[in-house]
């Protein structure tokens, strides 16, 4: 994708999260990839709200110190932006349109596409092909805008991480990307087969169904890892970040399992199957071969067999390393563990390569 770009060197991927900052480095051995490096670091509550940065210097600080635990060697990076102030539409334009001329089409028509007013926001566009339905005199244009506080926000806490920042994305084709890329390299799926991939976030589950490489339907709830997290703290007197790292690191009494996280578990599966029949109940929708599950909640043990239960078919973790090679500097074990959560990262390390430059 083209979105809010310059054509960049290298690039890390850099994922700033509602709970941590992600750092990921790609370079390309042959036909494949190699993991350069990689750090994960989690921000304080609240640091990161709705998809928004608030506390501007605490994202830089947390950048930066992710940027010494990896070391990365490019100096560039690829971030991105979600949430409400970010519209992404596919508009239907007469074919063979130079750029100037697409630009100026969509800056006249502006208030068809945006619900924003052109002064406030980063607008960019991507010509996808021909129209489906008027191929021979119809192209279908991408159309992606967000507002300058959102990107101007992105960049700047980058920047205070110590980097330039040479792509900003938009997260859904970050994900798409890593997909793809997963799709093509995992042995077990077909990448000509529709598959879902449920992302279970602090604040909400969602779930994106890809087909022939693009996400054609998605749906979130509002539940997720932060519902596990507020009744840890709740039931055992903890703050937020005592509560996260008892989480990961482990040191919650024996009866956690029994009282907190299988009852969770349960709960958590439940409202993924109804999201996933959500989709399979779609006039449109096509069989699913695959399911996988991302995000920090997919490592927990016993989720995936949970889902398999409730969905039926086949559901795995999300890694979309699973053919890549790994530097002598990264941890494979960590790496491994941390796969989950580092889709979004990964698709925007997955920029550098982009055909588009």
């Amino acid at each position: 994708m083209g979105i809010f770009s310059l054509k960049p060197k290298t690039v890390v991927g850099i994922d700033v999260s509602s709970t941590a900052v992600k750092l990921l480095e790609l370079t390309q051995v042959g036909n494949s990839y190699r993991v350069e490096s990689y750090a994960m670091e989690l921000l304080p509550e609240k640091a990161v709200e709705n998809k928004d940065i608030k506390e501007l210097e605490i994202v830089g600080d947390t950048i930066r110190r992710v940027k010494a635990r990896a070391k990365p060697s490019a100096e560039y990076a690829a971030c991105a932006v979600a949430g409400n102030s970010v519209i992404t539409k596919v508009v239907s334009m007469t074919a063979g349109l130079a750029d100037d001329e697409i630009r100026e089409t969509i800056e006249a028509d502006a208030n068809q596409y945006i619900s924003f007013p052109l002064n406030e926001v980063n607008l960019d566009f991507e010509v996808l092909g021909p129209n489906e339905k008027e191929p021979e005199t119809r192209m279908d244009v991408l159309l992606a805008a967000a507002r300058n506080e959102v990107v101007d926000s992105r960049m700047a806490a980058v920047e205070l991480g110590g980097f330039k920042v040479k792509v900003v994305d938009i997260e859904r084709y970050a994900l798409e990307n890593a997909l793809v890329l997963l799709a093509k390299d995992d042995p077990e799926i077909n990448p000509e087969e529709t598959l879902a991939l449920v992302e279970v976030g602090a604040h909400s589950t969602t779930v994106y169904v890809l087909s022939n490489s693009k996400i054609i339907f998605t749906f979130d709830e509002a539940f997720g890892a932060k519902n596990l997290t507020e009744r840890i703290q709740l039931k055992y007197g903890l703050g937020y970040a005592e509560a996260v790292n008892a989480q990961r690191e482990g040191g919650l009494p024996e009866s956690y399992e029994t009282e907190l996280l299988i009852p969770f578990k349960r709960e958590l599966a439940q409202q993924v199957n109804r999201m996933v029949q959500r989709y399979c109940n779609s006039p449109t929708a096509e069989r699913l071969s695959h399911v996988l599950v991302s995000g920090g909640c997919a490592a927990i043990a016993g989720l995936v067999e949970l889902l398999n239960e409730e969905i039926g078919g086949h559901v795995t973790i999300a890694n979309p390393f699973i053919a890549m090679s790994v530097s002598n500097k990264v941890s494979k074990k960590d790496l491994m563990n941390d796969a989950p959560a580092l889709l979004i990262a990964c698709g925007l390390a997955l920029r550098t390569f982009d055909k588009h430059y």
